[in-house]
């Protein structure tokens, strides 16, 4: 972390935060699972003082990089968070190209099951976690846990939000609700199947049937206005924000102006895969998620001071809400 903002950060500094601390991350962390063929990593990135720390379980996405997405990417998340009083967890799900481990089999296309049972898997194993982070044991609030996904990591989890699939192509079910994640962040969610899946979108995803209409979780669905994803959709950037309109509130929406499927840059630092980059976007993104988790898990009035000055801030975005 810098002891500054970045000179481009722009009308994003005017979004209020709390002040931030050193951080420290430390990976691998490696847990084996009888029931996972290959072992779990996880890196954490943590603030370097502070106590009773809250959670945030982190789901990378599935773009086209070698690197980012694993637990070596989103770095642009994870410090800000914890330079802020998170202890940020980040797994290398089986879908990432970074890891050798066979194609999945049909029905567990991305290995999209495990990425969400993954999630559960590590609130399974906290304590040992804890643990093994030198200098974090005893200091984590284990009640206050959040979960924010890009992409793919954010129908992952969506389903730890409490949304379920339905497979249109033997109507199977599949669901990982878990109770003990309180609140949600999804960045450039997926959005309704059937129709408004493209051609090329079902050859994809061809599992894929979601059902947010359990979501009951709250949560942030965080869209870019230019974020058009023809490879899925036949629909436009409105399709990213279906999770908010299909499921019950409380539920927050909002759209960044000007943002792509890389919301100024949340995957890494000046990354290829990034076609909107910006650190004012990704500064905005940055703040208003930890404004908002941070109301979520303490009832402050962090969201309501980001929402107060995000009114002043047009040129950035807006947020709508339901309850």
């Amino acid at each position: 972390m810098r002891s500054h903002d970045h000179r481009l950060i722009g009308a994003a500094k005017n979004i209020p935060v709390n002040p931030q601390t050193p951080v420290f991350s430390f990976s691998p962390i490696v847990l084996p699972f009888s029931d996972r063929p290959l072992d779990l990593d996880l890196k954490v990135t943590a603030p370097a003082t502070g106590d009773a720390l809250p959670i945030i379980l982190l789901s990378h996405g599935q773009g086209r990089s070698n690197n980012l997405n694993s637990l070596e990417g989103y770095t642009p998340l994870a410090e800000f968070w914890a330079a802020h009083g998170f202890v940020v967890i980040q797994p290398t799900h089986l879908s990432s190209l970074s890891i050798p481990v066979e194609a999945p089999p049909k029905g567990n296309e991305y290995y999209w099951k495990d990425r969400a049972q993954d999630l559960v898997r590590i609130l399974d194993e906290i304590d040992t976690i804890e643990a093994a982070v030198p200098g974090l044991k005893g200091r984590l609030d284990k009640t206050k846990v959040a979960v924010a996904g890009h992409s793919l990591g954010s129908w992952t989890a969506s389903l730890v939000l409490g949304a379920k699939n339905i497979d249109s192509r033997d109507g199977t079910a599949f669901e990982k609700f878990e109770k003990r994640i309180k609140v949600g962040v999804l960045l450039t969610g997926t959005g309704n199947a059937g129709e408004d899946l493209s051609d090329m979108g079902r050859l994809i995803v061809p599992f894929y049937g979601p059902d947010f209409s359990e979501m009951k979780t709250p949560a942030l669905i965080v869209c870019g206005d230019q974020d058009v994803s023809p490879h899925l959709t036949t629909r436009g950037a409105d399709w990213h924000a279906d999770s908010y309109h299909l499921s019950p509130g409380p539920k927050d929406l909002l759209w960044l102006k000007g943002g792509k499927h890389g919301l100024g840059g949340v995957s890494g630092w000046d990354a290829a895969e990034t076609q909107d980059e910006s650190p004012e976007l990704l500064g905005a993104v940055q703040r208003l998620t930890l404004a908002y988790l941070r109301s979520a898990l303490y009832d402050d009035n962090s969201w309501d001071k980001a929402l107060d000055a995000l009114k002043q801030l047009g040129e950035l975005g807006t947020v709508e809400s339901k309850r």
